[in-house]
């Protein structure tokens, strides 16, 4: 039996674990990697899925990064079935319709730039008819109910707890000549306990091979009353100022949780009088969905809804769908709270938003979620005094807020009192999904506590399982993390231009006043450039 990695191995995006077992070959997820060119040049290596010879899919949830490379292995000859639970097929509906709109849009954004530089025209990863080809292969599966993909291949969905409709998954292997099965367990993203909306993660049983995911393993997240004072302090600061606060958020889930906090802290009286926007269509389509399934939400949830109390509803909120609708929201004047999709503000209107309010002081941005290595969201947080959107460099003199109480993947000691609950000194365990230093903490916690084998699986690693607890790891090329950035060639190379640079200067200076100007004009502007490019390094 073996496993490869083809995502979410040392990094949080592109999860797609590919197994091959009595000559089936399937996947648990199958995500978009995000973040820096390097990690999303990998959503172009279709030959390390072979779509055409995948069998079936199992998806833990409906986000992007465990879903959104679906309609390309579609695309390529993927033809079996994509089991998933039943929210998360409606959820899919609209998530991957969404993902195929920016990949078109963004493809004819490129090829109207690369028209006028008479370069190559580029084409999408997927279209909308990629993604309404995928939404025919979807079955949808309850919470607890066993059933089998393929003979020997036995899968349950349990509650994950993390967003609507999410799951893990146990999985009981019968692999051709052994006398049992071998027992798996693939966390997905691990929600928290008490958290809004969803219901506490399952318990799984024993395991041999665990799966686990390792976003915030190396630490922990603040209270939810902390969580809402900090919301709090963030709205009265820009309230006070007359700006916007600016919420990035990730239109399923965390929408909602900000939806629900911001209910709290109009019954408590905390909220200001000012319009509410949820500017995202995504968003508003999965808020929707939610209020469809109350039964997958936790009992506190259900208590609102059945006191009258719509916990994702306010009385200033506005839905806005259209682009001018939009576009207004930046004419508005006065302070105002904005939620808008990406939650790593490295695609869709949330762009828009932050160039019109970073530069101002007083304004507010609020991160509520996972920011990963690469993204706009990641460099602003970071402490970037000016960040580039849209071809513009913005200063950054907004407020920046990180509240990591919104999260909904487990914390450092929420994962361990998970994996406490079932591990045995046989397991073995593999951390995935998650940065490597959080891993390499987690590791050594999990090591020491639990007295058991934990591995960190690099992108395209394949391993051999066998039922006896024997384990062959085989590293496949990878040529983006075998081979460096060659720093040296790289500046000598900027160097040997600068020189030319030089030279040819010294025939400008000889030309017509106006032409000096434009060879002038243009290199302050890449002085500009440069500059821009130190202050975010």
């Amino acid at each position: 039996m073996k496993i490869q990695f083809l995502g979410a191995a040392q990094t949080v995006t592109g999860s797609c674990h590919m197994i091959e077992v009595n000559g089936k070959r399937f996947a648990v997820d199958c995500g978009m990697h995000q973040g820096g060119s390097a990690i999303e040049s990998r959503n172009e290596n279709v030959e390390a899925y072979r779509p055409e010879e995948v069998d079936f899919f199992l998806i833990t949830h409906a986000h992007i990064d465990h879903t959104g490379l679906l309609p390309m292995m579609v695309k390529h000859g993927f033809k079996g079935e994509i089991y998933c639970t039943v929210p998360t097929v409606d959820l899919l509906e609209v998530m991957l319709q969404d993902s195929a709109h920016i990949q078109e849009m963004e493809a004819s954004f490129k090829n109207t730039k690369n028209s006028r530089k008479g370069l190559e025209q580029v084409e999408p990863l997927y279209t909308m008819d990629d993604a309404l080809a995928t939404l025919k292969h979807l079955r949808g599966m309850e919470y607890d109910r066993m059933f089998e993909p393929a003979p020997g291949i036995k899968v349950v969905f349990r509650d994950a707890g993390h967003i609507l409709g999410s799951s893990f998954l146990e999985m009981q292997i019968m692999e051709e000549g052994k006398d049992k099965p071998v027992r798996f367990v693939f966390s997905g993203d691990l929600g928290r306990p008490d958290s809004l909306l969803m219901s506490d993660p399952d318990i799984p049983g024993e395991t041999d091979y665990l799966f686990v995911e390792s976003t915030y393993g190396n630490r922990n997240h603040k209270d939810e009353g902390s969580t809402l004072d900090e919301l709090a302090e963030a709205i009265s600061y820009s309230y006070r100022h007359g700006e916007k606060v600016i919420i990035p958020a990730f239109a399923l889930e965390r929408t909602q949780a900000i939806l629900y906090s911001l209910n709290q802290l109009r019954r408590e009286g905390r909220l200001p009088d000012i319009p509410v926007f949820l500017d995202s269509p995504l968003a508003i389509r999965t808020t929707e969905i939610f209020r469809k399934y109350p039964d997958y939400q936790d009992e506190e949830t259900q208590a609102l809804i059945a006191a009258g109390d719509d916990p994702l509803d306010l009385p200033n909120l506005r839905y806005t769908l259209s682009t001018a609708e939009s576009q207004n929201i930046n004419s508005y004047s006065g302070s105002a709270i904005v939620i808008s999709a990406s939650g790593m503000a490295n695609a869709g209107r949330i762009r828009h938003h932050l160039k019109h309010n970073l530069w101002r002081a007083g304004a507010s941005v609020v991160f509520v979620g996972y920011q990963a290595i690469g993204t706009p969201g990641r460099k602003i947080v970071d402490g970037a005094k000016s960040i580039r959107i849209m071809g513009e460099d913005i200063t950054i003199n907004a407020k920046i807020w990180t509240i990591g109480g919104f999260s909904s993947h487990a914390g450092q000691s929420e994962i361990m009192d998970w994996v406490g609950e079932f591990v045995k000194p046989h397991t073995k365990v593999f951390l995935i999904h998650g940065e490597e230093k959080a891993q390499e903490d987690l590791a050594a916690l999990i090591k020491q506590k639990f007295a058991v084998d934990v591995f960190i699986p690099e992108y395209l690693e394949e391993t051999t399982l066998e039922v006896d607890g024997k384990l062959v790891v085989e590293t496949l090329p990878a040529p983006e993390t075998v081979h460096r950035v060659d720093w040296e060639l790289l500046l000598s190379d900027t160097e040997s231009k600068m020189a030319l640079l030089r030279r040819k200067l010294e025939e400008v200076s000889r030309r017509s006043w106006p032409e000096q100007v434009d060879a002038r004009d243009r290199i302050v502007e890449l002085n500009g450039e440069l500059l821009a490019l130190l202050s975010q390094l």
